[in-house]
């Protein structure tokens, strides 16, 4: 971490304390640890840096004590040492006592599947309590790594998600002032996956259960969303997370097809099709 982002952002050290299974294709793992009560954030899409131990190994390699070199002196660390980092988003942070849920999609863990399961997928389907992490998340409430922020005076809030944006929609729909209009499309790859919304604003939620044809991008929500009538709205505001195909591909539509000022369009790509998050954070930013 640079010196100014120290300052906002802290290394956690957590263990599980509990797991519970929401759907088909998603667990909620639920980490617990003394460093928690230095742990702030205001929720929203507010995102976190997972390190769990190498494969075979209890303990997650992560030099924290390098400091402000903790990067360089991990990659620098052999293969079977090394923590594996993975990007997440948080979803629930209670206090007394204070612990923090993150939901993982579980892709690939069946024994009959088809593409093998990574190893945050794995490790997440055999957590168990008092299992070891390291986690890179935030020592101040408001900070960088929140994405939805919807300016002063929107008056429509536009979302789009899929199951690995999940979490991050819905805790962002739970902060929303009463009223706010919302109109969300939440894509998931199974019925049993779909959650209940729990929001003061007037949200209008479309589940969209796709299939598994490996289809580039996300037309099924592209043509939900271009068949959809939308209110009214002087000054909307356009959230869109998920798969970095999709999320352009509905970003292009906002813009270019309904006329949405590109500045009020906020687009975060969690993962890319074909791509593991070590390849993809080769890749130069667009």
């Amino acid at each position: 971490m640079a010196t100014s982002d120290a300052l906002a952002f802290r290394f956690f050290s957590l263990h599980v304390v509990r797991t519970t299974r929401l759907g088909p294709s998603l667990v909620r793992v639920t980490f617990a640890g003394d460093d928690l009560a230095h742990f702030h954030s205001d929720g929203r899409d507010q995102s976190l840096s997972l390190f769990i131990p190498a494969e075979g190994r209890t303990e997650p390699g992560v030099p924290v004590e390098a400091g402000e070199n903790w990067y360089a002196a991990w990659r620098e660390q052999p293969d079977e040492e090394r923590a594996v980092m993975r990007s997440y988003t948080l979803r629930n942070l209670r206090r007394e006592p204070d612990e923090i849920d993150i939901d993982f999609v579980l892709h690939g863990v069946e024994p009959d599947a088809a593409v093998p399961a990574g190893p945050a997928s794995r490790w997440a389907a055999k957590a168990a309590p008092g299992d070891k992490v390291q986690l890179i998340g935030p020592a101040v409430a408001d900070n960088r790594a929140i994405r939805f922020r919807p300016p002063a005076g929107t008056d429509l809030v536009l979302m789009w998600g899929d199951e690995t944006a999940l979490p991050a929609l819905l805790a962002s729909l739970e902060t929303l002032p009463a009223g706010t209009p919302v109109r969300a499309w939440i894509e998931v790859s199974d019925a049993g996956d779909i959650q209940d919304v729990e929001t003061e604003a007037d949200a209008e939620v479309t589940w969209l259960v796709h299939d598994q044809t490996g289809t580039e991008g996300s037309p099924m929500a592209l043509g939900a969303i271009r068949e959809a009538g939308l209110p009214p709205a002087e000054k909307p505001y356009v959230w869109l997370a998920g798969e970095s195909g999709a999320m352009k591909e509905l970003r292009r539509h906002f813009v270019g097809e309904r006329g949405i000022d590109r500045r009020q369009v906020t687009f975060v790509g969690y993962w890319r099709r074909g791509l593991t998050e070590e390849q993809l954070r080769e890749q130069p930013e667009d």
